[in-house]
């Protein structure tokens, strides 16, 4: 059972990478906040009898749970209003929302020195950032739970609902495909 003290120091340790994923995801300051609020206290309400070593698993299937009600509703939304506003415009309101996370370096040690390394970096997580809303919403997923969150095959599964072969298979093919298109780009890492 996690203290009152571990679920404020988890929830305090994951509010900002939360609210980055649902930032890139919706594309909305306000939503967003609104999003990782009702996470959090979702976690609180229904889940702070558990373990702090399951905290981290459980928030981040709530967390994407929240972002996929928010692409519902939004879908019925834009419905609503193409078919009183532009009358059949064929404009699908969907696909213009791709849930996106910024990759962040962890290690002091690897950040860049001078200004032409960070504007370097700054460039290269600019375009990785952009590449990444260009991969298909599950591989997107796999791949920031396994890389960004750091969690472990068996954790991402359990996060999305499928096998650990299914995972494996949505990063492989997201690894590849960023680094075609980081390689196309002239980058090579």
């Amino acid at each position: 059972m996690a203290s009152a003290y571990e679920l404020n120091l988890f929830l305090a340790g994951i509010e900002k990478k939360a609210f980055k994923q649902a930032v890139y995801a919706v594309r909305d300051d306000a939503s967003a906040l609104d999003i990782v609020q009702d996470a959090m206290i979702s976690l609180t309400e229904k889940y702070g009898d558990r373990p702090a070593s399951e905290l981290p698993l459980i928030f981040t299937r709530i967390l994407q749970n929240r972002i996929h009600d928010w692409f519902r509703r939004q879908k019925v939304r834009n419905a609503y209003e193409t078919s009183f506003s532009s009358l059949g415009s064929g404009q699908d309101g969907e696909d213009g929302f791709d849930p996106l996370e910024l990759l962040e370096i962890r290690d002091e040690a690897q950040m860049p020195q001078t200004g032409e390394e960070k504007l370097v970096q700054s460039q290269l997580l600019a375009i990785l950032e952009v590449e990444i809303t260009k991969l298909p919403i599950r591989q997107r997923e796999a791949f920031l739970m396994r890389y960004w969150d750091e969690l472990s095959t068996a954790e991402t599964a359990l996060a999305m609902g499928c096998s650990e072969g299914s995972v494996k298979t949505h990063c492989s093919r997201a690894t590849h495909t960023l680094a075609a298109a980081l390689k196309a780009k002239g980058i090579v890492l």
